[in-house]
């Protein structure tokens, strides 16, 4: 009966999915299915149960507030400054312009939480201007999709309040150890970056100066991008004071921006302030759409027996912990190319979270390898969220962005490789947070 389940859940999906289906409706109907055919007269009850239940989660409140911060940055000119400041200050390195993407996308991440945010607000600044430097718009478009995944790793991070939710149960730590966990692996994952471009700029000629400016008018770029600049010490500071929860954290963020914009800059006027709003409500209600979904899915998942029947197998399989990391990094990647990041968590945390405890792995140290394996998913064919914005911004075919994306992609993996098996990354900044339990 197991064994019929699983083969049904997993064949239901795989057809949706093949049938270019949206993933969260072929999740959500897989699941259904499964659970009308297995365990017929209680498929809507269930339904609306584990619907309901997978939404009850005062966590997920922080997703609609990131958001929001992130499309209010955005919108009040902080990105726009930010870029100003890193073009005057590297135009001169070799390939600076594209150095000052990889910067910058360090520094809005620590804003929005979500790399398709990232892509959007910055990609629509630096991809033309990339371009008319002499830079391809291949790699322009590739870069901003590879950087664009700093947004999910560097806090505040939607994807860890999802992880931070499915592991609750099996963390010492809360979902702001997890935020503080990401700083210094995504610092790596970004000199990773900038260490290709060096490279490529060095090699094709890339990197002649932007501007040629005197220290009174990179001043002035400073003065003006001060805002955006502190608001990752904001968000920071306001984790290590003892802020209890995301949520709480997510609302600094929004007051921050709309505060920043009223006081400095004034560019979001009423008409604006809707939009962000109104944006940020269709963003959270697609995410929260999956979040139902993929719930639904590791629920049959889990109920019909198939989580535990894997975990079992992989814990008894004659492998070294550290091939075992390998091999999970190389399914984690593998999936990132074809599911969303949000259902990757629901269906793979259950099943790789009790195996890679038992090696040793602590699950904050987990959270972190899983984050970065799907900041690189982002960013890679066929279903990239990050290269379809990308794509859209440069108005480049999806295969040219695709070849241009793989040595970018290349790199996070090597970066991905040092973080995995070097813990202390992911463990040091943590230990420096008081306790807060494993409540999210």
């Amino acid at each position: 009966m197991q064994a019929a389940a699983g083969a049904v859940l997993l064949g239901l999906f795989a057809v949706l999915a093949l049938l270019e289906v949206p993933i969260a409706f072929s999740l959500g109907l897989s699941a259904l299915l499964t659970i009308l055919i297995f365990m017929p007269g209680q498929g809507l009850d269930i339904l609306a149960s584990q619907v309901r239940g997978s939404l009850l989660h005062e966590p997920l409140m922080a997703i609609p507030l990131f958001i929001a911060a992130g499309l209010a940055f955005s919108k009040s000119g902080v990105a726009s400054r930010l870029v100003r400041l890193a073009r005057l200050a590297m135009g001169g390195l070799p390939g600076g312009l594209a150095i000052v993407v990889v910067v910058v996308s360090v520094f809005f991440a620590a804003m929005s939480g979500s790399g398709p945010a990232a892509v959007a607000a910055l990609g629509a600044l630096l991809i033309p201007v990339l371009a008319e430097n002499n830079y391809s718009r291949e790699f322009a478009s590739a870069l901003m999709a590879a950087s664009g995944g700093l947004g999910i790793i560097i806090p505040p991070s939607i994807a860890m309040v999802i992880y931070g939710l499915l592991a609750a149960d099996q963390m010492q730590e809360g979902i702001l150890h997890l935020f503080v966990a990401g700083v210094l692996p995504g610092l790596v994952v970004g000199a990773a970056l900038i260490g290709y471009v060096a490279w490529a700029s060095w090699r094709r000629g890339y990197g002649t100066r932007v501007e040629r400016v005197g220290g009174r008018e990179l001043a002035r770029a400073f003065v003006a991008a001060l805002p955006g600049l502190i608001a990752p010490v904001v968000i920071l500071v306001c984790i290590y004071r003892g802020l209890s929860s995301p949520t709480r954290v997510a609302a600094v963020a929004v007051v921050y921006a709309l505060v920043v914009d009223l006081i400095f800059y004034r560019d979001v006027g009423l008409k604006d302030l809707w939009e962000v709003f109104r944006e940020s409500a269709v963003i959270s209600s697609q995410v929260l759409v999956i979040v139902a979904s993929a719930s639904l899915f590791a629920w049959v998942l889990d109920d019909r027996g198939i989580t535990t029947s894997v975990v079992v197998w992989l814990s008894r399989a004659p492998v070294a912990p550290w091939l075992m990391l390998l091999l999970i990094n190389a399914m984690l990647l593998a999936a990132g190319c074809f599911i969303d990041a949000i259902s990757i968590y629901y269906i793979f945390v259950p099943i790789l979270l009790p195996v890679v405890k038992q090696i040793g792995v602590s699950p904050l140290h987990f959270g972190v390898i899983m984050v970065v394996n799907l900041a690189i998913g982002q960013a890679t064919p066929p279903v990239g969220v990050n290269l379809f914005v990308a794509c859209g911004i440069s108005k480049l075919s999806l295969e040219r962005v695709s070849r241009a994306v793989v040595p970018f992609v290349l790199a996070e993996i090597a970066a991905l490789l040092v973080i995995t098996y070097c813990p202390f990354l992911s463990e040091a900044l943590p230990r420096l947070l008081p306790s807060v339990g494993g409540a999210p």
